[in-house]
């Protein structure tokens, strides 16, 4: 008897609709009805993750911040702390920059372990002074974020598979950006959407032809029932 393989899932990007922004509705029954864990891998502060679990009606399997909060539904792990970025932050823009989400910040509100900034604010002043603090800046398309070196979603995939009994090399993993490349060195199998960046695309062992939530829709009816 087969069954549905564990997936592995980036949010921006990959649920997210062709045209761009906002999760694709299309996605939720599909992921609901799967028969196999679904670990939610994006660089999104904590809540935005476990709040998506919630709405799809799945169990809250989640690594947020690009591992730097790791959470199994039973326990979270914090493998970073936000002090060393929150420096960085005050440096910036004592320099006269600003992370570019207006005076509310929703997007940094609740963030644990890092710092997202804007993707218009200038960027090579912010990789100078993350590097000062022993951190470093990745570009996922979407923002900048400001973190700690070690943290990655694939070594929060292994702190999930520590802590439950999925498999990694049994699941199946979709992504887009350069922050989902450990994700695909951590799984079985990675499949990089069309819009992913090259780096992306060079780590996947498949590059698809359809973008967004097309290609991850496309990959969970090609692997449903495949395990």
């Amino acid at each position: 008897m087969t069954a549905d393989p564990p997936l592995v899932l980036d949010v921006d990007g990959t649920l997210t609709r062709p045209q761009g922004w906002g999760i694709d509705p299309r996605v939720f029954d599909p992921l609901r009805e799967w028969d196999a864990p679904v670990v939610i891998a994006t660089g999104k502060a904590f809540p935005y993750p476990v709040a998506l679990c919630h709405f799809i009606g799945i169990p809250e399997l989640v690594v947020a911040e690009n591992g730097g909060v790791v959470y199994t539904g039973d326990d979270v792990f914090f493998t970073a702390d936000r002090e060393a970025a929150q420096a960085v932050t005050e440096e910036y823009r004592a320099a006269g920059y600003d992370l570019g989400w207006g005076n509310e910040d929703t997007v940094n509100r609740w963030r644990e372990t890092e710092i997202a900034v804007n993707l218009e604010q200038p960027l090579e002043p912010l990789r100078e002074i993350a590097a000062k603090h022993g951190l470093e800046v990745i570009d996922t398309g979407y923002a900048y974020h400001v973190k700690d070196t070690n943290p990655s979603k694939g070594a929060g995939l292994e702190t999930i598979a520590e802590q439950t009994s999925i498999d990694l090399e049994d699941c199946v993993a979709i992504g887009d950006s350069v922050n989902d490349v450990s994700t695909f060195e951590a799984v079985g199998r990675g499949f990089a959407v069309n819009n992913a960046d090259e780096v992306a695309k060079a780590a996947a062992d498949e590059v698809l032809e359809e973008v967004r939530a097309d290609g991850t829709l496309a990959v969970l009816e090609r692997v449903r029932g495949t395990r």
